[in-house]
């Protein structure tokens, strides 16, 4: 046997040694990838997320930035059932006095009271929601800045994250349907003004919509521009508003109409690697996976099909392969990367080592939904 072993070349030797490094580095990633999915693993993960993110704050806390990133917190102190997030979240109300931001109009400006009521919603204390409450009160009786300089309140399609959410929690906190009935009202007009019939995505302000005659921007190939993130933002404020509108409320199918539509869409347009580009329709021009366009994708799609609401078998492998890739764009550390800086349209300039608040929101919220699967 030795003296056999002894005849093998070295080239031999050395191809042997690299197949089995092959074999072996195969079967870490095999591993690796079992792994993603353990509920001690997403846990373990949603909560490294959160305190990187938490320990290094980046924005005003009522920005809409934290709107996203905070939404994503209270999905992981419900996951993980963990004090010191819960004390993180009470903290946020000490330092902000439960106050939405300054513009009463403006849907960015209340995408952190989702939080708000959240907390409300366990721990109790008018204090933690009447200020969006009064904000919105004033939103319902005067004009504002937006509407009269846009023609609608809520013209980009962002804002259908940030806001509806806010109006739906308070309705059923308050038992208040007035609060459905306006959202529904705005929501509308939105969506009248900037989702693609053709397309079932939505255009991310009007500046991008195209002409009776076929003008308008348009990516280096050619497609009509819609960006990942808005259309992320779209997507998960429509799981957001379904979970708090009642089963038999009236307008119920307008929503869920919409929301099947974009997910088929969106299925389609995942890339080999389970992440989404920064432009939908011209992937090739752009450079890697986008973290928090495709968070806020797992995150939809996934509700879905815990739900029941989308079919398991089509959407159950688009799902698995969009949390392998958000875990790979997960350090060490816990920094959620190749996420596209603030912005209104797609954009190139971002790499392994770009992060923003919103990114870590929609992996924790991507996180809350994928725990829940049965594969």
């Amino acid at each position: 046997m030795f003296q056999s072993q002894k005849s093998i070349p070295l080239n031999s030797i050395s191809i042997c040694l690299y197949l089995m490094a092959i074999v072996s580095s195969a079967a870490n990633a095999q591993s690796r990838v079992k792994d993603v999915f353990k509920k001690g693993y997403i846990k373990t993960t949603m909560l490294k997320v959160t305190a990187w993110q938490l320990n290094n704050p980046k924005h005003a806390p009522t920005d809409w930035t934290n709107g996203a990133f905070y939404a994503g917190v209270v999905a992981a102190q419900k996951t993980t059932k963990s004090k010191l997030i819960m004390d993180s979240l009470l903290a946020l109300g000490g330092r902000t006095n439960w106050e939405p931001g300054k513009r009463y109009d403006h849907a960015d400006d209340i995408a952190i009271s989702q939080t708000y009521i959240d907390i409300y919603r366990s721990k109790k204390g008018r204090e933690k929601i009447q200020a969006t409450i009064d904000t919105v009160q004033k939103m319902r009786s005067l004009p504002g800045r937006e509407i009269q300089r846009h023609g609608i309140m809520w013209w980009w399609c962002d804002a259908l994250f940030m806001a509806p959410p806010t109006l739906l929690k308070l309705g059923v906190t308050l038992k208040d349907p007035t609060y459905f009935t306006l959202s529904d009202s705005l929501f509308r007009q939105t969506t009248d003004l900037l989702y693609s019939k053709e397309e079932h995505l939505y255009f991310r302000d009007a500046s991008y919509l195209i002409n009776e005659k076929g003008e308008g921007k348009r990516e280096k190939n050619g497609k009509v521009i819609f960006w990942s993130r808005g259309n992320g933002w779209v997507m998960g404020g429509l799981v957001r508003v379904l979970e708090e509108l009642p089963k038999n409320y009236s307008n119920r199918n307008y929503y869920m109409d919409i929301y099947r539509q974009m997910a088929a869409k969106i299925i389609t347009l995942q890339q080999p690697d389970g992440l989404w580009r920064a432009s939908l329709l011209d992937p090739q021009s752009y450079p890697g996976g986008e973290g928090s366009g495709s968070g806020f994708y797992c995150y939809a799609l996934a509700w879905g099909i815990n739900q029941g609401i989308l079919d398991k078998a089509t959407y159950l492998p688009a799902v698995e392969k969009a949390w392998i890739g958000l875990n790979t764009l997960v350090s060490t550390e816990g920094r959620v990367g190749w996420v596209q800086p603030i912005g209104a349209d797609p954009q190139k300039n971002f790499s392994a080592e770009s992060w923003e608040v919103y990114g870590a929101g929609a992996f924790l919220l991507a996180g809350s939904e994928v725990i829940k699967l049965k594969r």
